[in-house]
């Protein structure tokens, strides 16, 4: 509350008296268990299990989810397990600890899948070294960059800035609490009953058993078809509708609420039922190839259509939403810079003697923060694979400080899924690679400059807005900032190094190698000489053991590149088809593979080869970018309908359901609630910590975790897989069968009416 009854009589007493009072849950003064291993170990742990699950959905279709309150539940549930059996027993610092480690994984996974597969798209491969080091260093920069941030953006615009996340986050842990830490909170009457925790942890554990056992009993046993379509004949031809049934995408759905998810789907709808079928309508006369295409249209299937055009015209309109989303929060921006450059005019370390500096007010010493900005800088320029110049490090610091403020803003303003930290990152590779036209680098050794500094700032922002959240529940309980700040910088060392082998093993576990038929040789020996050395890997490794080498044959039309196995004696043996990003979904022996669109990856690709080669399809981008403007000026925000223009429809639609679930949800609650004398701002509060938000997290975990496993094991058990598939395909009407797309839907509606009754029940 701010004191309105003294009237100073100088600035400083002014500010001073302007300064709102706050209290935390657990005082200042008070001691408890705080940054201790096992919590920080668990915490970790969870890091990892929910950045893989991320991964696993920015590569499908963009997008992530918090992880903090999911973590926070298991946390709680785990240590009261513990404690009946007389083995360990957690405060509600030590929970907030487990969080907080764990909330890293899911922003790491953001910024790796949405930068680094461009990479292997411009025609280089992904190293896992190079993958490892931009993780690390950008996971650890935001981290850094945002310490000297706390007091400006979450102590002194508390009551301004909600962060809806962290402070949701905090009351599941005030829920949480022993009654003696009840006893000393000062908040105790707005925390949740110890009966709604233990029904929140229930919740989530059959969400993700549910995700779980749904997922591979699809996807590993082929019970139902997993993707159900259907394409339409005149007089809107080549138009189709799919959705693929998975309970990741639902629970997305769910969570994301259903605006932002209807507007996603109206993009798809765009794309495949008007679109699509325009195209086909006019370029179905037409008897030559229409660039970009490779084949003339008529001959082309909806996907064809959408890989050759629609592609093209979605990256337009994605391109222009982040960048209008970016513009809009320039005055947000401006305010966060001052407020940051401010906390640095400080004249006391926040770090310093302890007697000086309450509990709750502690951080890691500015100096120690300097040094380790300084040693990353450092590290970004003596690692020979991000084939990082002085200039390019020098943007990182620039664009790094800069975008971490307005990521923690903009977080704290709207919250994580609303953080546009995709149009951060195309403003910085459209920043940058500017720079490098006018500088005259635009060599292909650029790319890979241009994307690390892109992918850098984009973990870093990430990373930013998660540790902003993080930062503002510690505040919420009374946690110390310096042992938060060390819990995350130790949850995103350790998500990093975990997640650049997983990427690296989805992309792997769903490629397809295509045998290439008998011709000339493309290259001499002397050249194949030179080329990296590769064996197949997966079920295909089974059949052909032999070692080849690697070549990347550039497209001349921009597009991505081709990469190829070649023979020692310069004939091609297999075009490779990559898991992310690929097109050739059956490998040679009959087996379906999973593929990944990884579409915000796909787009910054287009950028950096657009600006620095011009040789993109700039009337097709252009297209896109009006399509942008005209959803702005009707007041429809651009980005979500742009990001449904660019994913398939069947990645769109089923988020589009689960955002349908979560309406019918939350108008059931509405009218309950209205004799209940509830506002709106506490109705939204309410569902967005009810029980359907923790099955539809459940939901995400479950599934996600079991795609992951079913991508690994197809190149484990590819056998298996391809026996299966026949078996099912012959006698199973739910994956085969000719009403086999209107059957699979059965058990999705099941899923759905869970989500439902779960979402709509009562709390305990």
């Amino acid at each position: 509350m701010t004191d309105t009854a003294i009237k100073p009589t100088s600035k400083a007493s002014r500010k001073a008296a302007a300064k709102p009072v706050f209290q935390p849950f657990i005082p200042a003064n008070v001691v408890l268990p705080e940054l201790t291993l096992f919590p920080l170990i668990l915490g970790t742990l969870l890091g990892v299990v929910f950045g893989a699950s991320s991964l696993y959905l920015v590569l499908k279709v963009g997008l992530t989810v918090s992880a903090s309150i999911p973590v926070a539940v298991i946390s709680i549930t785990l240590f009261r397990l513990l404690q009946r059996l007389g083995i360990a027993k957690a405060s509600i610092l030590q929970n907030n600890i487990v969080q907080t480690a764990g909330s890293a994984g899911e922003s790491i996974a953001f910024g790796l899948g949405v930068t680094m597969p461009a990479i292997m798209i411009l025609g280089f491969d992904m190293e896992i070294a190079r993958v490892m080091l931009v993780a690390i260093l950008g996971g650890l920069l935001g981290i850094l960059m945002m310490i000297p941030l706390r007091r400006a953006l979450i102590v002194q615009q508390h009551g301004i800035l909600k962060y809806p996340e962290g402070t949701a986050c905090a009351e599941v842990l005030k829920a949480g609490a022993t009654r003696e830490e009840h006893a000393m909170g000062h908040e105790a009457s707005h925390a949740q009953t110890e009966a709604e925790v233990a029904h929140g942890a229930k919740t989530i554990v059959a969400g993700f058993g549910l995700g779980l056992v749904y997922k591979l009993a699809e996807g590993a046993f082929k019970l139902w078809k997993d993707t159900p379509e259907a394409v339409f004949g005149a007089p809107l031809a080549k138009a189709s509708i799919a959705a693929e049934i998975s309970p990741e995408l639902l629970g997305v759905g769910y969570i994301i609420g259903p605006r932002i998810s209807s507007t996603m789907a109206a993009g798809g709808v765009l794309a495949y039922l008007v679109l699509i079928p325009a195209i086909q309508f006019f370029g179905s006369v037409a008897s030559v190839v229409i660039p970009p295409g490779k084949v003339p249209i008529s001959t082309m299937s909806p996907g064809d259509i959408r890989s050759a055009y629609i592609l093209y015209i979605g990256a337009g309109a994605v391109t222009a939403g982040g960048l209008i989303s970016l513009v809009r929060a320039l005055p947000t921006i401006w305010r966060g810079l001052k407020g940051g450059l401010a906390d640095f005019s400080l004249k006391r370390d926040p770090g310093g003697p302890a007697e000086k500096v309450l509990r709750t007010d502690r951080d890691i010493s500015l100096k120690w923060v300097a040094l380790g900005v300084v040693g990353l800088i450092g590290a970004i320029m003596v690692a020979h694979s991000l084939q990082m110049n002085f200039v390019g490090a020098l943007l990182i610091v620039l664009f790094g400080f800069m975008f971490v403020t307005v990521s923690s803003r903009l977080t704290g303003e709207l919250g994580s899924s609303s953080n546009p930290i995709s149009g951060m990152t195309v403003a910085t590779l459209l920043l940058t690679c500017l720079i490098f036209l006018l500088l005259g680098w635009t060599g292909p050794t650029y790319y890979v400059t241009a994307l690390s500094v892109g992918g850098i700032v984009c973990i870093a922002a990430s990373n930013g807005g998660t540790t902003s959240q993080d930062l503002k529940t510690g505040f919420l309980v009374g946690a110390t900032p310096r042992s938060q700040q060390l819990a995350i910088l130790v949850g995103a060392f350790a998500s990093a190094l975990a997640l650049g082998p997983i990427l690296l093993a989805l992309n792997q576990a769903a490629t397809v190698y295509v045998p290439v038929a008998p011709g000339p040789a493309a290259l001499t020996p002397a050249a194949v000489s030179t080329l990296p050395t590769e064996a197949l890997t997966g079920s295909q490794h089974v059949q052909d053991a032999a070692t080849y080498r690697v070549w990347q044959k550039p497209d001349p039309a921009g597009g991505a590149a081709t990469r190829y196995l070649v023979r020692n004696d310069g004939t091609l043996a297999y075009l490779v088809d990559p898991g992310i990003n690929g097109h050739v979904k059956v490998r040679p022996d009959g087996t379906t593979v999973t593929k990944f669109d990884a579409p915000k990856a796909t787009l910054m690709s287009y950028i950096i080869k657009g600006i620095l080669n011009q040789q993109l399809p700039w009337a097709l981008v252009l297209l896109g970018v009006m399509i942008a403007v005209v959803l702005e000026m009707c007041a429809i925000p651009s980005l979500a309908f742009a990001v449904g223009v660019y994913l398939p429809i069947s990645s769109s639609l089923p988020i589009f359901i689960g955002g349908g679930v979560r309406w019918l949800v939350d108008r059931r609650s509405r009218n309950r609630a209205q004799s209940a004398d509830l506002t709106e701002a506490e109705l939204a509060a309410q569902s967005d910590r009810s029980p359907g938000v923790l099955m539809a997290s459940g939901y995400i975990a479950g599934g996600a975790i079991a795609g992951i496993g079913i991508a690994f094991s197809a190149g484990v058990l590819g056998a298996f897989d391809r026996d299966i598939t026949k078996l099912m395909t012959a006698v199973n009407p739910f994956l085969g069968g000719h009403y086999a797309d209107l059957l699979s839907v059965l058990p999705f509606l099941g899923l759905m009416a869970l989500l439902f009754r779960a979402g709509a029940k009562t709390p305990a």
